[in-house]
């Protein structure tokens, strides 16, 4: 199923589904993904319509337990999209989720890129590029009527059954000191006429820690030519683009396919934009710019 208008097809099948709320048996035998790249393909679509694109990445089946529950044998990597990741506090409803679960999650935000490479990356490397762990809740759902006899590919396609997600606050502890693999896990249900239920885990639960369970996700990614990416420069397009730009680059951004830069550090200066000197002035149809410049985030690897 290679051919570009089958994978458009696929994804869009997905993605109307999805805003739909409604599923589907499986993929058409002649759109239907073969193998995990081709999974991967259809998923990298999807980002690409989303209003407010690709803010991070989720990882599914990550233990023995959640790999029965959707029928595969190893973890598969999905895309967190904007509008539907949400702040702690918010009320979602399961009414129409097939899954039914909630899971509680140890989220990573990026402080420095890590891109493809040959050699897969260290545990070490890996964290050392992280900026912030933030407790969160993963709320996921498929596409599928039976998702647990879709297989591996479909589901890679169906964006890993990834659906809502919401982000806490970020941990003021040092949490480089705390071993994540033993550290215990509470989640519990309450509320005005619903029976109180208290389920306990472990950090180990999550491909044996945490910890290496991110450093799959980055190896993953790798892999698929994918650069994990900050969320320095996003926020920047989302609130100053054109209608033409934000069509010409947002997709590239939200599927991981673009790198973007941002020029904000002058010597002596640090981030205090308000204190900049750097000047951009029009000239005809160009514009002349004067100033200098000590560091330019992803610079080196940015198109």
């Amino acid at each position: 199923m290679s051919n570009a208008e089958n994978i458009a097809a696929a994804s869009n099948l997905i993605w109307d589904s999805w805003q739909a709320g409604t599923v589907l048996a499986d993929l058409p035998e002649a759109l239907r993904p073969q193998n995990r790249p081709e999974g991967y393909t259809i998923q990298s679509m999807l980002a690409g319509k989303a209003r407010q694109g690709l803010i991070g990445w989720k990882i599914a089946a990550t233990s023995t337990a959640g790999q029965n529950h959707i029928g595969v044998d190893g973890p598969l990597a999905g895309r967190l999209l904007g509008e539907r990741t949400y702040t702690s506090g918010a009320t979602l409803s399961l009414a129409a989720n097939r899954m039914r679960v909630a899971e509680p999650e140890f989220a990573f935000r990026v402080g420095r890129d890590l891109g493809p490479r040959r050699t897969p990356y260290r545990v070490d490397e890996v964290l050392a590029a992280m900026d912030t762990l933030i407790p969160a809740i993963e709320v996921p759902d498929s596409r599928f009527s039976d998702f647990a006899k879709a297989g591996t590919a479909q589901l890679i396609a169906d964006n890993a059954c990834a659906h809502e997600f919401v982000l806490g606050t970020p941990a003021t502890a040092d949490w480089r000191a705390i071993d994540l693999a033993t550290y215990p896990v509470r989640a519990e249900l309450t509320g005005n006429g619903v029976r109180h239920v208290t389920r306990d885990g472990i950090g180990r639960n999550v491909l044996g820690d945490p910890r290496l369970a991110l450093t799959w996700l980055v190896n993953e990614l790798s892999g698929l030519g994918i650069t994990l990416h900050n969320d320095v420069c996003t926020p920047y397009f989302l609130e100053y683009c054109t209608e033409e730009q934000a069509q010409r680059w947002m997709p590239g951004i939200a599927s991981g396919a673009l790198i973007t830069a941002i020029a904000m550090t002058e010597p002596g200066t640090g981030s205090d934009l308000a204190s900049m000197t750097t000047t951009a002035i029009r000239d005809g149809d160009e514009y002349v710019l004067n100033g200098s410049k000590t560091f330019i985030t992803n610079g080196i690897n940015s198109d």
